[in-house]
């Protein structure tokens, strides 16, 4: 990996929900060019992660990223989607197509405009369709999946309270705004043009999701997202609009193009676990790549 860029993140309807999401994928392919100084005709393949491709993120958005930008239009593109877990997707695709010597530079990104394309827009609209069958729905006894559902599992089955949530949830925010402020999120950042509802032209460069005036009173004070339940708004992943993208090249490319390397992929690893509480599934890829890579979580930042 030569270098990894991207845009702040965008609260739903917030300060980039004016920006077309091939734009905004744009960005982050003209950024990653400028900084590596990377010639663009090299590029052999761009791998887009979307979750959402419908409406504007339809038509294969990687292509219509490629064609927004300052990249030349023989510079090809493909669309993925593993849902959250698209752009992580990108990466092992363009990492295993440097890896078996097919390619040698390749742009791994992502893309998500949930503003302009929300949750659920693939799904037709007043048809009744279900994506799980009926044989889906037996077996596993649910009429659907829902992150919801499984992070109030995840919850109970560890002994998580709500106050426990809040208080982890505030620390998060309060690291975030330790990060901001002090200028450790500058580099990776691009800033984005961007026009506010009063048509003043203004630069996107900070994460709107991060909550500068949260308080234990303020995380206390948000209703339940269920009956019973633990998990508010206030603990729950936020609704983003945002771009990424990384410059993933040979050894070849590597001295050819006179680039630096800012990390190594030691190991690529995919597993499939329980649908139903399915967010503990990270924790068992996480065990099973650092098992096959013969390292320990300890190490990943010494090396």
């Amino acid at each position: 990996i030569v270098d990894a860029v991207r845009t702040a993140g965008g609260r739903r309807n917030g300060r980039l929900s004016g920006v077309h999401p091939a734009d905004l994928g744009a960005t982050v392919l003209n950024a990653i060019v400028d900084r590596t100084g990377i010639d663009p005709a090299a590029i052999e393949d761009v791998i887009m992660g979307c979750g959402g491709q419908a409406g504007e993120q339809s038509t294969q958005v990687g292509r219509n990223c490629v064609l927004a930008s300052r990249l030349p239009d023989s510079v090809p593109a493909v669309t993925i989607d593993r849902q959250c877990g698209s752009s992580q997707q990108a990466i092992q695709f363009a990492a295993q197509a440097v890896m078996s010597g097919t390619q040698d530079v390749v742009i791994a990104a992502g893309v998500e405009s949930m503003s302009r394309v929300p949750m659920g827009t693939t799904l037709i609209p007043g048809s009744g369709a279900s994506p799980y069958s009926a044989a889906v729905r037996e077996r596993y006894g649910v009429e659907g999946f829902s992150q919801f559902t499984g992070a109030e599992m995840i919850a109970k089955k560890h002994g998580f309270t709500r106050e426990m949530l809040d208080a982890y949830g505030l620390e998060s925010h309060r690291r975030a705004i330790a990060a901001t402020t002090g200028g450790m999120f500058a580099n990776e950042i691009v800033p984005v043009n961007i026009t506010l509802p009063d048509g003043t032209p203004d630069v996107h460069t900070k994460d709107e999701g991060i909550r500068y005036d949260a308080t234990a009173q303020s995380m206390a004070g948000v209703r339940l997202l269920m009956e019973g339940g633990v998990l508010t708004a206030a603990t729950s992943s936020q609704v983003t609009d945002g771009a990424s993208a990384v410059l993933v090249v040979s050894e070849k490319a590597l001295k050819e193009h006179n680039l630096t390397p800012i990390a190594r992929i030691v190991n690529l690893t995919i597993t499939g676990g329980d649908p139903v509480i399915m967010l503990e599934e990270p924790l068992f890829a996480t065990d099973k790549a650092l098992k096959r890579a013969g390292m320990s979580i300890g190490e990943i930042d010494l090396y």
